[in-house]
């Protein structure tokens, strides 16, 4: 009888180790995917994060490719309205021809003279409106101020009835291209009658003026 106790009491403790050992093993296991779930799940957060990194940079130099698109188009557009600027400068010098040989005035074969006057007088109309359709617009200036930011000042001239520093004279017209400054006019400006004037020589767009002070 003890002998088949021992034997029975031997065989528990093997089931025993046995279940044990295998409940080992299966807790090493859980922990062991734990881990790695865990680990899977730290790769996925960086993934993310470098996907979300990536796709903020991928913003930034879409937005900037967009600025250089827009700046380029604007700095194209600008060229483009003022490309001709220097050709009108060129031309400008003939349209003050024509204008004084229309002021001209001829008492002799007045006939023959006027031919000539209808002639001239369609081809400036023909040059101004080919210079208008480029955008060239003239400047406006007598009775108005005078302004050394868009006016050539030659000299002053005394005046009651205008304000000082009012425009008296256009000795030569002034020219606009779009809302740029091609060419200063050349004017009188009006001073008062006990003013003394202090002329001094400064540079206008392309050229010089002549601002002129009033003490």
């Amino acid at each position: 009888m003890t002998g088949s106790k021992d034997q029975a009491i031997s065989g528990e403790a093997s089931e025993t180790e046995v279940a044990e050992e295998l409940h080992g093993e299966t807790s090493n296991k859980a922990k062991e995917k734990a881990h790695k779930k865990e680990g899977l799940r730290e790769r996925l957060k960086a993934a993310e994060a470098k996907a979300e990194a990536n796709y903020e940079r991928l913003q930034r130099v879409t937005a900037d490719f967009e600025n250089y698109k827009k700046r380029s188009e604007r700095e194209m557009n600008e060229f483009r309205k003022f490309a001709n600027k220097s050709l009108i400068k060129e031309i400008l010098p003939i349209v003050d021809n024509l204008e004084r040989a229309l002021a001209t005035e001829h008492e002799k074969n007045e006939d023959a003279f006027k031919g000539i006057r209808e002639g001239v007088e369609m081809t400036l109309k023909g040059l101004m409106d080919s210079l208008e359709r480029f955008g060239v617009v003239r400047m406006e200036t007598l009775g108005k101020p005078f302004d050394p930011n868009f006016h050539q000042a030659v000299s002053q001239e005394e005046s009651e009835k205008h304000p000082e520093n009012t425009v008296l004279h256009e000795l030569q017209k002034g020219y606009m291209l779009r809302d740029r400054l091609v060419r200063p006019p050349m004017v009188v400006v009006s001073k008062r009658p006990d003013a003394k004037a202090e002329v001094k020589p400064e540079r206008v767009g392309d050229k010089s003026e002549t601002k002129i002070t009033v003490h």
